[in-house]
């Protein structure tokens, strides 16, 4: 009886393509040429640059390339609008976005197939997945903007955003990014990709009859100069970009210190692990999901196949022949599974990737096929043997090359997949629950598919971890993104502190009197432990008065490593039940109102204050808070239309370096402190610069509220210093400074860049530390936290 791969071989498929007249007629109706969308106004095209059928490389339209005038046009037509477009209501804005969902619906056709001539994915994707998703943004978020008053009261709008997106999903990025910017009353600038512009100007077409207002919606064409004039522009409140690694490092460099807020979802190298237990068969065509879809031109694609070693050889054998059935060709043709790259330099970074594992000994396999001599293509491709340090192991590829190695135990193919820069995504294949939803937790990753791949819902949360980026596109949290504390509003200014009084006093070497004095230097609080700085050199403390008040350790680049050191070393904290750690924080709470006389007195000796009592009592008032929250921020289970629910998890950050406030030296270090500790991240904290008695004198409190040793550590000196190597140490997932320094804050977003760590900066504002708005809520818990989506389908 002949097998099923012989049955196929033998079968002879008919052509089935989709017609293009639709969308020629519309390329001509405009003779092909375009201007930019700005003001609800088409300007006449300028200079302009062609964009091409990737399948065939014949040139589609003219389109204008933005200049940085038109990026200013652009700009100040959207800050015209937005107080108009928040004026609208909830209703108004979700109205107009309910039009707009039913004209892409009305339009489904025209806009997939245009999507298929201008990037070269299969019509079936565009038809199929791209478009019915597209419009389901915009039905979810209308929902949200007629719920905005309700659900979000303590919100206001960010602004006018520019978006920046990338070419392997034009249509769909679109929606993801426009769609709760809008409903959340914002306005934009929106940058297609410059190979891909062709849906984005279609889509504002139908803005124009869906009744966007004027000013509310602009879009302007261009290379990576416009992205650039974007980002760098004054007027623009929020910068949402996806795309490389390499340039969301460039947008976190350029951004440092503008105040802008950022979201970033950039690269991946998703694992994808296969259980030995798994459905094999299953798990084979997730596979082709997860890989070869969008000709792996996927940021969240598999492109890592880990494999348990018991079943390795039998599934290596059953991904080769179904890579055998899978159909290149046409992207037209509604019988083909993969089409064309989007470019030719995309094809040849590509080829060089594989060829550089070739020539590592590695096996390179392929299915025989043809390809056409014309247009970006390229076949499937398996690559075995790589090491995992091999290039083709840890860089983005971005192309239909999947890259397979074996494991032997769980804890191996934890340790594999997170063996990389990035955490965008993973899948998980396993016929025990138990055991997948052991793993889901220990992989470093913002979305994981439980036995499936590349689920996506307007509903549901997107976004990475690492060097994949910070932020969430799509859920409630998608809709933070484009939204302001009206807390934020109420700061005051940083407070000044003169340099006569609370001065610190000069740096001295620890045992400067003589060789045989004894050290009475305040140490660092390291491991659990009090330990004397690195450099053995201390500065003193001068009270409000003037007077001498104690000498303190001078930490350095060397202490802040043995913190965060100590910090990775404390892991367990972050597994530790929510409820034991809101016991250690009350804990804490307690045995500091023992000794709440003795932190008063050193208050008002530092500070001058005549109110300290009042802030050691809101110090143990905001610890009861924070350890309240600890086991009641709870994440969320969303039904998307699938058969199977996606629960997303608030897991811990990591290890968090605090930079904390001159002011209020005991209530500002607990009230950062304190939420990082009750949500599992270990901190490394650097308390006041001026007056850091507060903190210090904490030791004991700590030493007597069961806090494992290393869960936090204190590093007391130079506040610039410190806050620059806590920013560019590699082991530090995240730093906040919230001491006023306008120029620090800059710094330690700029230097966040290198290995893209979340940041969280005060600027030049200070904070009513007292006031629970300015110092607690949901806006600290998003903060010190970040979700993790888990699919999990149902009777799969």
């Amino acid at each position: 009886m002949p097998t099923i791969k012989e049955i196929l071989q033998t079968m002879d498929y008919g052509p089935a393509l989709e017609t293009t007249k639709e969308a020629q007629a519309w390329l001509d109706g405009h003779e092909r040429r375009f201007g930019l969308f700005i003001d609800n106004a088409w300007s006449d095209a300028g200079e302009t640059f062609a964009t091409t059928n990737p399948a065939d490389g014949v040139e589609l339209a003219q389109v204008t390339q933005a200049t940085n005038d038109d990026v200013e046009r652009a700009v100040a037509a959207a800050r015209r609008a937005q107080p108009g477009w928040v004026a609208l209501g909830g209703h108004g804005r979700a109205k107009i976005m309910y039009a707009l969902s039913r004209l892409l619906q009305k339009h489904a056709r025209l806009f997939a197939v245009l999507e298929t001539l201008d990037n070269g994915k299969t019509i079936r994707e565009t038809r199929d997945a791209d478009l019915p998703l597209v419009a389901r943004h915009f039905y979810y978020h209308a929902g949200w903007a007629q719920l905005q008053a309700e659900e979000f009261a303590d919100y206001r709008a960010v602004g006018v955003v520019g978006q920046i997106v990338p070419w392997n999903f034009p249509l769909l990025m679109l929606a993801w990014k426009i769609a709760p910017a809008l409903a959340a009353g914002n306005t934009v600038v929106f940058k297609p990709a410059e190979y891909t512009p062709l849906t984005a100007l279609l889509f504002a077409e139908l803005c124009q009859r869906a009744g966007v207002p004027a000013g509310v919606v602009n879009i302007v064409t261009g290379d990576g100069r416009v992205g650039e004039a974007i980002v760098n522009h004054p007027g623009i409140d929020k910068i949402a970009f996806t795309g490389s690694t390499e340039v969301g490092r460039l947008i976190r460099k350029s951004t440092a210190g503008s105040g802008k807020k950022l979201s970033l979802e950039l690269g991946g190298k998703s694992p994808f692990i296969v259980f030995d237990d798994a459905d094999l068969d299953a798990a084979v065509e997730g596979l082709v999901d997860s890989i070869w879809f969008n000709q792996g031109q996927v940021c969240c694609a598999g492109s890592r196949l880990l494999v348990q070693e018991s079943v390795y050889e039998r599934f290596i054998k059953k991904v080769k022949a179904r890579m055998e059935t899978l159909r290149v060709g046409s992207p037209l043709d509604k019988s083909n599974d993969i089409g064309a790259l989007v470019d030719p330099v995309q094809q040849q970074r590509i080829h060089g990737l594989v060829e550089s594992a070739r020539a590592e000994g590695c096996e390179v396999w392929q299915p025989a096929g043809e390809l056409s001599t014309t247009g970006s293509w390229y076949l499937p491709t398996l690559i075995t043997g790589a090491s995992t340090s091999a290039a083709v192991a840890q860089a983005e590829i971005f192309g239909p090359v999947l890259v397979a190695m074996s494991f032997r135990t769980p804890a191996e193919a934890v340790q594999l997949a997170n063996n990389t820069v990035y955490g965008l995504a993973a899948c998980v294949w396993s016929e025990s629950i138990s055991l997948a939803l052991d793993v889901v937790p220990q992989i470093k990753a913002g979305v994981v598919w439980i036995n499936t791949a590349n689920q996506f819902d307007a509903a549901c949360g997107f976004g990475g971890y690492k060097e994949s980026g910070y932020g969430r596109e799509g859920g409630k949290e998608g809709m933070y993104e484009y939204l302001t504390p009206l807390s934020e509003d109420a700061r005051p200014a940083a407070p000044v502190f003169a340099a006569k009084g609370a001065a610190k006093g000069p740096m001295k070497a620890a045992d400067a009197d003589s060789p045989f004095a004894i050290d009475r230097t305040a140490k660092l609080y390291i491991g659990g432990k009090q330990a004397r700085p690195d450099g053995a050199y201390s500065r003193a403390i001068n009270g409000a008065n003037g007077a001498f008040l104690a000498d303190i350790g001078e930490g350095s680049r060397k202490d802040i490593r043995n913190a965060v050191e100590a910090a990775h070393k404390a892991a367990g904290w972050a597994k530790a039940t929510a409820h034991n750690r809101a016991q250690v924080l009350y804990y804490i709470a307690e045995n500091l109102a023992i000794r709440a006389d003795e932190f008063a007195a050193r208050i008002a000796q530092q500070t001058g204050s005549t109110d300290a009592a009042r802030e050691v009592a809101a110090s143990i008032e905001r610890l009861f808070y924070w350890a309240a929250w600890a086991d009641k921020y709870d994440g969320q289970a969303h039904q998307p239309p699938m058969h199977g629910i996606t629960v997303a998890l608030n897991e811990p950050v990591g290890v968090i370096g605090i930079v904390c406030p001159n002011e209020n030296p005991l209530l500002g270090f607990i009230s950062l402190v304190a939420p990082a500790l009750a949500l599992g991240n270990r901190v490394v904290a650097v308390p006041s610069e001026q007056h850091p008695l507060s903190a210090i004198d904490l030791y004991q409190v700590l030493d007597t509220s069961d806090l494992p040793g290393g869960a936090l550590n204190i590093v007391t000196g130079s506040a610039d210093e410190l806050a620059r190597t806590l920013a560019s140490h590699g082991e530090i997932d995240a730093v906040w400074r919230h001491d006023g320094s306008l120029d620090g804050c800059a710094e330690v977003e700029r230097l966040s860049s290198e290995t893209l760590k979340r940041t969280w900066t005060g600027g030049a504002k200070g904070r009513d530390w007292f006031d629970p708005k300015q110092a607690g809520g949901r806006v600290v818990l998003q903060h010190a936290s970040q979700v993790k989506n888990v699919w999990i389908p149902y009777g799969v």
